[in-house]
């Protein structure tokens, strides 16, 4: 294997709810996107941005399966890769960065060049684009209050795929600007004052916090599953 595959096995996250739709995993996802469904009952739903305390918790896999669920729920679906540091989206449906998040910002090209259609019906990916030296400043810009207005008005849902709260200010910038936060923690890693700190922080922000998925759980038959 060549290290240019390497890596990008590395990167890329497992489709599960695409893969293996009838795993037990995978109605956990399912369950996950009830929930919110239900929770846009008194308030619109639209705009997600999920997240985590720390690295490796788990939220790219997370984001990426819940757009997958909502997107065979029939929901006309956006991912969008907004961890602008470490993207990683693109790695998963094998497409390109060149161009993406990034330059529609930038205005250096249309939204609409930027996003990919997928292999899967009602999924759509706005990777990150190239990474840039300023990502915080082109979250909280009024180009990408637009660019999140604009896919809110086209999609039914958007999933943002945010980097960890404790690493960067990035997710708050988001949290601020969404309808609502999916915080992702992981059994046996993440650490408990650190979830509580990270929840204090999106609040701080009026970030409306969804729920908490819980990543990497057994089962009594020795299956991970999300919950």
């Amino acid at each position: 294997m060549s290290r240019k595959s390497r890596a990008k096995h590395k990167k890329a996250v497992k489709l599960v709810a695409y893969s293996f739709p009838k795993l037990p995993v995978t109605e956990q996802y399912r369950f996950i996107c009830y929930n919110i469904l239900f929770s846009s009952v008194d308030r619109e739903i639209k705009s997600i941005v999920v997240t985590s305390p720390e690295p490796s918790d788990g939220k790219s896999t997370t984001a990426a399966n819940l757009a997958i669920v909502l997107a065979q729920q029939g929901k006309a679906t956006l991912l969008v890769d907004t961890d602008l540091r470490k993207p990683s989206i693109h790695y998963t449906f094998n497409i390109s960065n060149m161009n993406g998040l990034t330059n529609a910002i930038t205005r250096a090209i249309y939204l609409d060049t930027a996003i990919v259609k997928t292999f899967i019906p009602n999924l759509d990916i706005l990777p990150s684009g190239p990474i840039p030296p300023n990502p915080s400043e082109l979250l909280n810009s009024k180009s990408m209050a637009t660019i999140m207005d604009d896919l809110k008005s086209k999609y039914e849902y958007v999933i943002f795929d945010a980097p960890p709260v404790l690493a960067v200010s990035d997710p708050q910038i988001m949290a601020a600007k969404s309808d609502g936060v999916v915080m992702v923690v992981n059994s046996g890693k993440t650490r408990k004052d650190s979830a509580l700190k990270a929840k204090k922080i999106l609040e701080n922000v009026k970030g409306n916090i969804l729920g908490v998925v819980l990543n990497g759980e057994k089962t009594s038959e020795n299956m991970y599953y999300y919950q």
